[in-house]
């Protein structure tokens, strides 16, 4: 009989999970919150990992044609002197850039056409486990039934707090973000290159594309979280205003986009936030994946791609694990080490995005410095993770708490170069 799974959350993680499972044998429906499908959003990397996960369910390359190169970060101080560049190790492709929009659709269109299902308008408010089932209960009064439930519902997950209603809140990293896409930006190509500027205020990045088009984003430092829905009580034309002002003073063509900005097109939004470690990842037919159970900030650059290799390694600990307890302990043994390592790894670099005008200087020359005696070949730990979807997950994580990588995917004293956003 094919076993069935619920999953909630409609974004990205949400249906890339649920065509996981539908490879593993189960029949998976999405249920979405939202009443229609989401149309916008800014742009984020997707790192050779997360492509490489897409590809083991054949979706790398429905996606890749959306997607635009990022060969290197190319850190700049607020005068536009350049401190470091860094690519990725050799072998390794490229980081990639999407507007979210793009692969949302992609994904849910393929989605559809795979015969998954995704409803709408389903805000999950509670769950009942019963012998043999998990049932959803939604605001609306709606029902649904299935052998397990996977909570891919974000970082403020409503499945986390059901399965541990102690579990910890989103972590506040101390900035507010920003982001827009400017059609004719009036700037010169920049050769595949995101640029990172530690601003005299601010953190600013952008990339300007070879067709005249540019994306940017802006991480102020602020004492007080605002969520989105706070932040967007201010109008889009006051906080371009306020944007232009913070960095007025510096060299960089960050106040000449931020002037290029259509209001409409200002993405505001709001703090920046992670997941400290979450202690529950599962509790009896319930799961988490992508941002419920693992956030890191932004600034890891790791954030979709780490929910879509979860989701690919969950459906793989459930196909070759018949009980949902085994294949779940198996799960949080094989990712809990690798995304624990990334956050910590993007806590490191929000500390510099917060740091004062003084503690720029400092971060700069320490930037120089750290870039002379960089190896690439550091960051391969976390970029170099291919699933081997053919492989026994039940064997490779057989013994409690030990991952089921390769240990040099978790080498001691190493550190990631490639990820500065």
């Amino acid at each position: 009989m094919t076993r069935t799974a619920l999953i909630i959350g409609g974004g990205i993680a949400g249906p890339v999970t649920a065509m996981a499972l539908q490879k593993a044998g189960f029949d998976a429906t999405v249920y979405e919150a939202r009443p229609e499908p989401a149309d916008g959003g800014g742009g984020f990397s997707l790192a050779p990992n997360g492509l490489a996960a897409l590809d083991v369910l054949g979706l790398g390359d429905l996606v890749r044609p959306a997607g635009r190169e990022i060969a290197a970060y190319a850190l700049q101080d607020c005068k536009g002197r350049s401190l470091a560049e860094f690519g990725n190790p050799p072998g390794v492709p490229p980081m990639q850039f999407f507007y979210r929009h793009d692969l949302y659709r992609a994904l849910h269109e393929e989605a559809a056409r795979r015969s998954i299902r995704i409803e709408y308008g389903r805000r999950l408010a509670d769950v009942r486990e019963e012998p043999g089932a998990v049932t959803a209960l939604f605001a609306d009064g709606a029902a649904a039934s299935a052998d397990l439930l996977a909570g891919a519902d974000g970082i403020r997950s409503r499945v986390r707090e059901l399965i541990d209603p102690q579990a910890p809140a989103p972590q506040y990293a101390g900035l507010i973000s920003f982001g827009a896409a400017v059609p004719d930006c009036g700037e010169a190509c920049t050769q595949g290159r995101m640029a990172m500027v530690l601003g005299k205020h601010a953190f600013f990045g952008y990339q300007v594309f070879d067709d005249g088009s540019a994306a940017w984003f802006a991480n102020l430092p602020a004492d007080r979280p605002l969520s989105a829905a706070e932040a967007g009580r201010t109008p889009s034309g006051e906080w371009l205003s306020r944007l232009a002002a913070v960095f007025a003073e510096d060299r960089t063509p960050a106040a000449r986009l931020i002037a290029r900005t259509d209001p409409a097109d200002l993405l505001v939004v709001g703090a920046m936030e992670s997941m400290p470690s979450v202690p529950a990842w599962h509790r009896g037919r319930m799961v988490l994946v992508g941002d419920s159970a693992h956030a890191p900030s932004s600034s890891s650059g790791q954030g979709a791609s780490l929910a879509l290799e979860s989701a690919v390694e969950l459906a793989r600990c459930l196909r070759d694990n018949p009980a949902e307890t085994d294949a779940f302990a198996a799960y949080e043994a094989m990712r809990r080490p690798r995304v624990e390592r990334i956050a910590k790894e993007a806590a490191r670099k929000n500390s510099a995005k917060t740091a004062g005008p003084v503690g720029r200087v400092l971060m700069g020359a320490a930037i120089r410095v750290f870039a002379r005696l960089s190896n690439p070949e550091k960051a391969a730990w976390m970029l170099r993770y291919n699933i081997d979807w053919d492989a026994s997950a039940a064997a490779t994580t057989a013994g409690a708490g030990r991952s089921s990588a390769p240990a040099d995917y978790f080498p001691a004293g190493r550190r990631s170069s490639s990820e500065i956003a």
